[in-house]
Parts: C-alpha cells; structure tokens; sequence
C-alpha cells in the first residue's frame, strides 16, 4: 500500500514554507552570478587556523569529554566565559541564566516551543527576520508587526498594536535583519516603559551588535530594562544592574538572544538565550527533546579559541573588512541606481533595505536580475502579512569590494530599464 503522506502530516505544516533565502542561495550558486542574498559572513575572515589548532588542544587535553554526551545546558566554562564578556556591554547575569543553544534558529525555536499556543499573537517590526517568522508558524502563531524607519520601530504606532495582548514583542535593535536600521537610545527607552506598562515581554535578538562601522554604542534594551527596575533609567553610566537584590539574576521584562555566527563562524552553530532562570529551565526541557546538548567538542573548541581576548582582537578585523565593504556598496547605490530607488545607511551590521516605487514587484524582478548574473531578498518575505513587494534586502559582507561594485552596476541596470516605464514622482515611499 502507498500511504497518502498528505493526510498524515499534521496541521502545524499548512503554515511551513521553504525559506526564500535557502531557495535562492541555490539559484545562486551558478559562479556567474553576484550573490548579495545570502547573510553569509565572509569566508576570509574565518579564524581558520584557530580553531584547528584549538581543535587539536581540545582533543589531546580533554579527548573523551569532548566527544562524549553533556549537560543540555552548555558547556559550563563558555558559559561563563559569556557572562564575562556581556559585563563589558552592561549585561548582568549568572551562568544560571545561559542556555547554549544550537544557533540562533534553535534559541527562536526553543522560545516559540516554550511560549506560543495555537493562535498567539507576536508583535514584530515590519519587516522582520524571516527565521523568527518562519520558526514560529511551526506553533500556529499569529503576527501584528509595526513600521519601522531609520530610528527604528514606530513608537507613536506601538500602542494601538499592544491593545491586541501580542505573548510578546520580538525586536532585533542593533542593525536590523533585514532594515539594517538601529533603534535609537530615546525609542528604547519609549518601549522599555511601553512594554512594562502593557505587561508584555521584550525577545531583544542581537547577533549583529558588536559589528557597527560607525556611531556610538547604545545600550541593549536587557540593560535599560534593568535601569528601569534599580530607579536609575537612562543614567549616564551603566551601573550594576542589582538583578541579585534578593530577587535573582534576570528578574526584568526581556530576553536576550545572541550568537557567535557573525563574529567567529557561523559553521558553529554556537548562540546563547540570556533570560530569567525559570525561562531557561523551561528551555532546557524543550531542548532535551530536540537536541539533548549542543555539541561538545564545538562548545569546548569555541571556548579554546575564545581564550586571551581573542574575540575582541578578531571583530576588529571584521569590523575594518565590512566596514569597507558598506561603504563600497553605498558609493556604487549612488553612482548606479536610478531616482525612486531610496535605501537605507546602515551603523553596522551586514544588510542594507532598498524601497522601490508601490508599482515595481521585487519578487517578479527576480527572474530580471538573475539573467543580469545578480542576486537579492525579495522584501515581501520579511513582512508577517505578504506584503513590501516594491522592497528588497541587500548583504554587503560576502563579495569583495570589486564585486559589489560590478554587482550593483548590473543590478542598477536592470532597476533602470524597469522605472524607465513605471516610475512617476509621486510614487515614491518612505522607507518601510
């Protein structure tokens, strides 16, 4: 008998698609064409030697343990070795606090499987990182998103989409995936005091944080939460944030996501959940019924590498690298993109967000730009509802600079023969 596979999968599966990216970095994989689809950080800067002398230290010192099964938790030295490093940006927790996940996916996988029911509403931005979307449809969720522009989400349209009781607000605030705008210091500040009013939780996903170019670094809304809680909000110096007055560590409004994919490799599939010590024990259950660890000799290797600042040295050169590489890419925007294309200056971070005319469809683009040997995101696949099909995202971190500007040339190109018909003036659209 053949069994009718359609009628046994369950019903979870009618909200799952393929993600676009994936789908694309297929396509793409024709050497001819110019990639900016990918959010691939670039090769050249992997600590490639490191790391296999790491590999090698791990095992000759700590062979069995290395490869042998270990707590769901993470590896208890990491872990702490995170605690330390997040102090330098103002973020207080214990090792009780850290869960090691298995890439940033898994830590929105684990938050969906803990926190959404069928029918849960989550607030989003708009647009937002198509993997939060896409591993919360898994759990029926359903989705309000608010406008973003260059500061950031929409404060002043915030509140209306509160009144709904979303489970909770997922914000990506440092160069944002795929907007690559930052939130601004005030506008944090704003939704710390709107989310605590409201009662709904803040999911803060920063995997870009440490890559910014340009500007200050402004604190992470875990951190402004807890000023919140200790009566010194928005002081000039970061305190300690006095989670352990009686209470426990992580005892504020928000979790805190963030990984070591953008800043060592993302082949690790090493992230972190930072949040109070309840919510990870209630993560730690839903891991062991994925995982039951992430990986030993990973973990340990990673922690190896990790030793004598490391990875303060190291984002300093992927600082320079795609620093250059922007600043490439929004010279030849200028130079090769016609009127009614507007884009977005990015901090920091690997994306940039271009905003066409309402008239012109990025998806049917596609077809266009691929025979031109170029490649992008259709915008409409970080929007909840569809929409933002005049939008697409663009990653400046993978191509050398030559390449980028040959690429946006071509892809100038092809915006160029598309508006010659289409654009008038008064289409244009501010961003989001």
């Amino acid at each position: 008998m053949t069994t009718p596979w359609n009628h046994r999968y369950a019903q979870r599966m009618q909200g799952m698609g393929s993600s676009v990216i994936r789908e694309l970095l297929k396509l793409t994989q024709n050497p001819e064409i110019i990639s900016f689809a990918g959010g691939l950080p670039a090769p050249e800067v992997f600590p490639v030697d490191a790391f296999q002398s790491a590999a090698c230290r791990v095992l000759d010192k700590h062979g069995s343990q290395a490869l042998q099964y270990a707590a769901t938790e993470g590896y208890t030295p990491l872990r702490q070795w995170i605690v330390d490093y997040m102090a330098r940006y103002g973020i207080e927790a214990a090792v009780d606090n850290i869960l090691i996940t298995s890439g940033s996916q898994q830590a929105l996988d684990l938050i969906g499987k803990v926190m959404i029911n069928p029918g849960d509403l989550i607030l989003t931005e708009k647009p937002t990182y198509l993997g939060a979307l896409q591993a919360w449809r898994a759990y029926q969720a359903e989705y309000t998103s608010v406008p973003i522009d260059d500061d950031g989400i929409c404060i002043d349209m915030l509140e209306e989409a509160l009144c709904g009781g979303p489970k909770f607000m997922y914000i990506l605030p440092n160069f944002q995936n795929p907007g690559g705008v930052t939130l601004s210091l005030k506008r944090r500040k704003q939704l710390i005091e709107i989310a605590d009013h409201y009662g709904v939780p803040i999911i803060e996903d920063d995997p870009y944080g440490e890559l910014r170019y340009e500007g200050e670094h402004i604190p992470p809304l875990v951190v402004l939460d807890a000023e919140r809680l200790n009566g010194h909000f928005g002081g000039a110096q970061h305190r300690r944030s006095g989670y352990s007055n009686g209470h426990g560590y992580m005892r504020g409004n928000v979790i805190y996501t963030s990984t070591f994919s953008k800043t060592l490799a993302p082949g690790l599939r090493l992230a972190w959940i930072v949040a109070p010590s309840e919510v990870i024990n209630r993560c730690v259950m839903a891991k062991q019924g994925m995982d039951l660890h992430t990986s030993s000799f990973v973990q340990m290797t990673a922690y190896e590498v990790l030793q004598d600042d490391f990875l303060i040295h190291h984002v300093r050169t992927i600082r320079k690298v795609y620093g250059e590489r922007r600043d490439v890419m929004l010279a030849a925007l200028e130079r090769y993109f016609p009127v009614g294309a507007h884009w977005t200056r990015p901090q920091g971070g690997l994306f940039l967000w271009v905003t066409l005319p309402a008239s012109i469809d990025t998806v049917a683009l596609m077809d266009k730009a691929i025979a031109n040997h170029v490649a992008y995101v259709p915008g409409s696949a970080f929007y909840p509802d569809g929409s933002g099909r005049n939008t697409f995202r663009l990653n400046f971190s993978n191509a050398q600079p030559d390449m980028i500007e040959i690429g946006i040339k071509r892809l100038g190109e092809v915006l160029a023969e598309e508006l010659e018909y289409t654009y008038e003036p008064e289409m244009e659209l501010a961003f989001a």
